[in-house]
């Protein structure tokens, strides 16, 4: 066995778990990646993966495996700098346990991320909102539980990950309700309950009778609902739902655009930025600057208040022959 398999076994059970205390979606995410990367370099070198060395995973083969990922894989620039992130943290672990290929490591670790657009983010209006709640068949159990879940996220915003981690316990109901969830780096945070909100998951739990460890949103037989069946049956109410309301666009409608109607719904009631991020999980107040940017309203507000102006149209001529010379060039 080569030196990088036993470093590889210690960064996930030293740094990772035992230093860091990482969460388990960051220890999946961190594994899927050194995984892809070391199938990867054994499919370029021929090497099993217990027998590659540091000299394998240079910033050469490092870049041919970013570029496998965004060309053959089709990642997004996103999941490619997800993915370098990863990686980095692996060779600054490395970089203290091998010294002798500092200068190897140091190369791959000044790898820089790349640069994206960041498009305007896209969220549902109230009428779209309130057509989406409704396409759930609600004479059905899945129909119940679906409008629950939907409703809980719009008007929470929770991550589709702290939506499917929620138990029975979870939830609050009566003076304060509210719903308790895990968010990014095992923050804990609470998020209240309007009263509409209350009275359809006081109906649902009701009928669910679940105990407190148990999933507040369940599969048919119980289990905990995964990321996918979540995308699935939001797309598939918003496609139900689109026949009501043309504008709502069904195969752009994924679970995080539910949270960027709650904060927008909120960022248009005067809600201020910094209790919206608080009402998030945002670590940091510049990632909720972006809804700022999405709402017209806001701008048309601001446009509003401004002093009309006045100015006679027509174009600047220079009076000086001189400057008439010179903006002729």
């Amino acid at each position: 066995m080569s030196l990088v398999a036993p470093t590889l076994e210690s960064f996930f059970v030293d740094r990772l778990v035992n230093q860091r205390h990482a969460s388990p979606r960051t220890v999946t995410s961190y594994r899927d990646t050194l995984k892809l990367l070391v199938v990867f370099v054994h499919g370029q070198t021929g090497k099993t993966p217990c027998r590659l060395e540091w000299e394998d995973l240079d910033v050469d083969m490092i870049c041919a495996f970013l570029d496998h990922l965004e060309h053959d894989r089709h990642n997004s620039p996103r999941t490619r700098n997800l993915r370098l992130t990863a990686i980095r943290s692996l060779f600054a672990y490395a970089s203290l346990r091998h010294p002798e290929h500092a200068a190897l490591m140091q190369r791959v670790l000044a790898i820089p991320p790349k640069r994206f657009d960041k498009p305007i983010v896209s969220f549902l209006t109230a009428p779209e909102i309130d057509a989406l709640i409704g396409a759930p068949d609600r004479t059905r159990w899945e129909g119940r539980r679906d409008r629950a879940l939907l409703l809980v996220a719009v008007q929470t915003g929770l991550r589709v990950s702290e939506l499917t981690g929620l138990n029975c316990g979870d939830a609050t109901l009566g003076a304060g309700a509210s719903v308790r969830c895990e968010g990014k780096g095992r923050k804990f945070r609470a998020v209240p309950l309007t009263a509409v909100t209350e009275a359809v998951l006081q109906v649902w739990m009701s009928e669910r009778a679940g105990r407190r460890d148990e999933p507040l949103f369940p599969t048919r037989t119980g289990r905990r609902l995964s990321i996918d069946a979540v995308q699935r049956l939001v797309h598939k109410h918003a496609v139900n739902a689109a026949s009501r309301c043309p504008s709502i666009r069904a195969e752009k409608l994924h679970p995080h655009v539910l949270r960027h109607s709650c904060a927008m719904s909120l960022l248009q009631a005067g809600v201020d930025t910094s209790v919206i991020a608080l009402w998030l999980g945002h670590a940091d107040i510049r990632s909720t600057q972006t809804y700022l940017h999405a709402d017209m309203t806001i701008k048309q507000r601001a446009l509003e208040r401004t002093t009309p102006a006045t100015a006679a149209p027509g174009r600047y001529r220079p009076g000086d022959a001189l400057l008439a010379f010179l903006e002729a060039l």
